[in-house]
């Protein structure tokens, strides 16, 4: 099999440029014929994906975090038109490596490798926001906001991080005026919080418990404006495994498309990564087993 790898050395905050050496001897001892690509500024993960899609390749790989997988997989759909992707594999070296564990993929370095290397796949949805990829999460409203809380810190890593990020969100939210509208439902009002899942799971927490890679649709959880005491009880209830999906104040909605209209305009991310800070119209699409995974 011959490969095109492309390594993120900023994954993990820059430890995975320390794992260039392991990667490449993984490679080898799995016997694949492997071209690796480091990459150096943000978003050219989707130019090389984008051109060895169109190169020969048998599969494209990528060596990084959800961002990482996210930046890959824009330039693998960017080059397969109307059809399905080419194979895509991955070697989680993020923080969260949340996509990775939703789809039941090793962590492992050994491991990840070997299901590469087997060449077995199956068919997973991607998501569409504003001409945009993404295969795990995007969100607008608050938690962009709390990645860019994120980015903004230098010294914390792991979930302590994304905690301390939160709470510096929730000092500074105020309400968004948001039209939204899903296949069988809408909400015009002040909102705090849109998330828009293809997986369980966002920034190591259980946001949209039940969502499957491969059922066309998406899992929306929504909440409109809320007295910050109970901000902070559903929070807790996220925190606690997915429970928030359960109060009584939080919209649980699957669906293949939703439209926002915003004032001002919001912050939205797909896959973490922030692509604008006040976006107006926001549009999601499912596109149903689009991605070709490589499982083992």
């Amino acid at each position: 099999m011959n490969v095109k790898v492309i390594l993120n050395p900023y994954a993990n905050r820059w430890r995975a440029q320390a794992q260039i050496g392991p990667v490449e001897a993984a490679l080898r001892a799995a016997r694949l014929d492997y071209d690796l690509t480091v990459t150096r500024a943000p978003h050219e993960g989707t130019a090389v994906a984008a051109a060895a899609a169109r190169q020969g390749y048998d599969a494209i790989v990528a060596a990084g975090g959800d961002g990482t997988i996210g930046e890959v997989v824009n330039g693998l759909l960017q080059a397969a038109g109307d059809g399905p992707s080419l194979p895509f594999g991955i070697i989680p070296l993020g923080t969260a490596n949340d996509f990775c564990r939703m789809a039941g993929l090793p962590l492992d370095l050994p491991g990840s490798v070997r299901v590469i290397a087997a060449g077995q796949t199956r068919q997973v949805d991607a998501g569409m926001v504003n001409g945009r990829y993404f295969i795990n999460n995007s969100a607008a409203a608050m938690e962009p906001m709390v990645t860019l809380e994120n980015i903004r810190m230098q010294r914390l890593s792991g979930e302590l991080r994304y905690l301390v990020a939160l709470a510096r969100a929730i000092i500074k939210l105020k309400a968004w005026q948001m039209e939204v509208v899903w296949e069988g439902g809408s909400y015009t009002g002040p909102a705090y919080l849109l998330s828009v899942c293809n997986s369980p799971r966002t920034g190591g927490f259980t946001m949209a418990p039940g969502a499957l890679l491969d059922d066309g649709l998406f899992d929306m959880v929504f909440a409109p404006q809320l007295p910050k005491r109970t901000v902070l009880a559903v929070l807790l209830r996220l925190l606690r495994g997915g429970r928030h999906i359960h109060h009584k104040d939080v919209v649980f909605e699957r669906t293949p498309w939703l439209r926002v209209a915003s004032t001002p305009g919001t912050p939205v991310h797909a896959d973490g990564e922030i692509f604008t800070e006040s976006a107006t119209v926001v549009a999601y699409q499912i596109l149903p087993r689009k991605v070709t995974l490589l499982v083992g």
